[in-house]
């Protein structure tokens, strides 16, 4: 079936909503019926041919007072699921009640084995069913469902009974996931759902599977692969990658099998990711997919992968994980939490505002270590996982462990606008724990903010695409490592910095005869204060406080309760050691690339300015950011003053001449 088939399915079902229910739900509610009863006819569809076997199945169990029927069932159906009521949805357009067609529909639906079952409660959609009761349009819906205008079955249309011309093609798996992600787009741009909620466009995901496949093609060997979304939403990056991986191995020859898991924390769009691998035949796929947060429920806590493709939600709280995994300061989930080599622990836990670096820290925790091909990474992010949070942040920790450790194979800057429902800027990082040589110890940036198609209609937000060239020239840079405008190739160490703490010592200038309030002190307090300060030595110096202080004799605490009342910061004093002038006090960025280390860094950046000053060791932190404004900025190139100076000599010309003429008007 081609895309115009394709196309024509999504409009007729499309239209579905305009002609049923328009005067009964608003637009944005259509999906409620028309996902879930696409999910059913599609599903009805592929069970018409194995209904008699199917009830001629139940009726033999049912005669043997067998409890549980489904495997059986099922496997009459020939699927990995099946309906055991006595109806097809065909048999129930003939209802003339409203009661007798819901009490059969409702029997109809619960004929389903559990794994539609849940499909269904996730989609609510028995709630729908006194709505569209009420308004009286179930009917009609499934009358349109059932259209000899439209084929979701597995089979062809026949023009008549000789079957020698078609007039409907077969919709295979494979079109019908395409038809199912149409129906889904379509209703995500009219929803304009969040950013952090989009549907990742199948040109994005295409890149992601190749540059996730492509570079270990060679590799792949007869056997059973796996791979993972710990975001999946839908499941279009999942399968995808099963298609990307299936066509690499039939090339070479190979026979592979991948087995796919997921994990999704909306209902609805779970329900639709696991009904479209039930559509497209994976009954065995669907039952890989987990409900639930990634973050606080983890489907997966002890399984690893081989590949992992995702597009997490950014820009959006975790603050609900945070507070069911005992609140931020007190989680200890080894996903986000490291330990150095020093036995120093790093804790990984970014803002409660945005929690997509943990997607990659939760995929990181599944990598294999023991294979030859170790595990293999792609997710989409927005600019914050690149520089969001300072030296010692939760965001900058998760940067410093994924290159500490020489996970990051590259990262790739996309062009704006590239996703349905949001314009910003996005970024794809490509990890490896099986790095090849030349990669040891590098990052590639890749610059790809310009390599775009625009389309001639936007889709949403999306006004742009990468076609197939497009891709492959990204390809060709990546597997090529290519030294460019849009490529460049840095060490690990690039990256890195520290943030050290720049003090001045505090000098502070004493002058005895101020006064030292009356609240500050106790009587006793003050009369020994009084008594030392007549004592002191006429030559007792007033621009060294610790000298003073020493000739005075009195305990450090009634000197401490005294020193702000009488002293004052003066540059010229002499500094008091062990204690730091906060007014003073600045924070550095040294570079782990600055030749010399912070030593040199102090030697030559501050010390001519300030000789007194010194690193507090103790505050020193370790930072990691990455911008590719830094590496890829091109400046604007300004003209030059002879241009500029022509232009004025040229303007002063011709307002000369107009002038000239102005006058000479009046004077006529």
């Amino acid at each position: 079936m081609d895309n115009q088939a394709h196309n024509a399915i999504v409009s007729f079902i499309w239209g579905i909503a305009d002609d049923c229910l328009r005067d009964v739900y608003v637009r944005g509610k259509y999906r409620d019926v028309i996902l879930p009863m696409t999910v059913i006819r599609r599903l009805d569809a592929m069970l018409e041919d194995t209904k008699a076997a199917v009830l001629d199945m139940k009726k033999k169990m049912d005669a043997a007072n067998i409890a549980n029927q489904w495997p059986a069932l099922c496997n009459a159906a020939g699927q990995a699921f099946c309906n055991a009521s006595p109806f097809l949805l065909r048999d129930l357009t003939s209802r003339a009640k409203k009661q007798t067609l819901k009490a059969d529909f409702e029997a109809y639906l619960d004929g389903f084995s559990p794994n539609v079952q849940e499909i269904l409660e996730k989609f609510k959609f028995r709630n729908q069913i006194d709505t569209m009761i009420d308004a009286d349009i179930l009917g009609a819906v499934i009358e349109k469902f059932i259209s000899p205008a439209i084929n979701l079955s597995p089979k062809p249309v026949y023009r008549d009974d000789t079957m020698q011309e078609i007039r409907l093609p077969a919709l295979d798996n494979h079109g019908m996931g395409t038809v199912f992600e149409e129906l889904i787009r379509k209703f995500n741009e009219e929803n304009n759902e969040e950013a952090g909620e989009h549907w990742t466009p199948r040109d994005v995901v295409e890149l992601m599977a190749d540059l996730v496949f492509v570079p270990i093609a060679d590799k792949v060997m007869d056997a059973t692969y796996s791979c993972y979304d710990g975001a999946c939403g839908t499941g279009g990056m999942l399968t995808v990658a099963q298609e990307r991986l299936m066509k690499l191995a039939k090339r070479r020859n190979k026979k592979v099998s991948i087995h796919l898991f997921g994990q999704e924390l909306q209902p609805e769009t779970y329900a639709i990711c696991k009904a479209d691998m039930l559509l497209k035949g994976d009954g065995d796929q669907a039952e890989h997919i987990a409900y639930g947060s990634t973050l606080s429920v983890d489907g997966n806590p002890t399984r690893q992968f081989d590949f992992m493709l995702s597009n997490p939600p950014y820009g959006k709280s975790w603050k609900v994980d945070a507070e069911k995994m005992g609140g931020k300061k007190d989680i200890l989930d080894s996903r986000f939490n490291a330990y150095l080599d020093g036995g120093e622990q790093l804790v990984m836990i970014p803002r409660t505002s945005d929690g997509q670096l943990l997607f990659l820290l939760n995929n990181v925790a599944k990598m294999k270590k023991d294979t030859t091909l170790g595990s293999r990474i792609a997710e989409v992010h927005n600019g914050s996982s690149l520089f969001t949070g300072d030296a010692g942040s939760g965001e900058s920790n998760a940067r410093r462990y994924l290159i500490e450790n020489d996970l990051v194979d590259a990262i790739i800057a996309l062009p704006e606008n590239m996703f349905y429902n949001t314009g910003i800027g996005t970024y794809i990082w490509i990890l490896s724990n099986k790095k090849e040589d030349r990669r040891k110890g590098k990052i590639q940036l890749i610059d790809a903010t310009a390599m775009k198609s625009s389309l001639r209609k936007n889709m949403g937000k999306k006004n742009c695409e990468f076609t197939p060239e497009i891709r492959r020239e990204i390809m060709r840079i990546f597997m090529e490592m290519e030294q460019s405008e849009v490529s460049r190739i840095f060490d690990n160490s690039e990256f890195g910095y520290w943030a050290i703490t720049v003090e001045r010592p505090l000098r502070l200038r004493v002058d005895i005869t101020k006064h030292v309030p009356i609240s500050v002190l106790k009587d006793s307090d003050r009369a020994l204060y009084d008594a030392a300060v007549s004592a002191l030595p006429k030559n007792t110096p007033t621009d060294d406080w610790t000298a003073f202080a020493k000739a005075t004799k009195l305990k450090a605490a009634l000197l401490k309760k005294v020193r702000p009342f009488i002293t004052e910061k003066d540059p010229n004093a002499q500094p008091i050691e062990g204690e730091a002038d906060v007014d003073l006090r600045d924070t550095e960025i040294v570079p782990f690339i600055y030749d010399g280390g912070i030593a040199a860094f102090m030697e030559n950046e501050v010390l001519p300015y300030a000789a007194d000053a010194y690193v507090d060791e103790k505050q020193t932190k370790i930072g990691y950011e990455i911008s590719f404004t830094k590496y890829f900025y091109k400046p604007v190139e300004l003209r030059s003053m002879a241009d500029i100076l022509a232009d004025l000599k040229a303007l002063e010309a011709e307002t000369d001449g107009m002038m000239a003429e102005i006058l000479g008007g009046l004077e006529g």
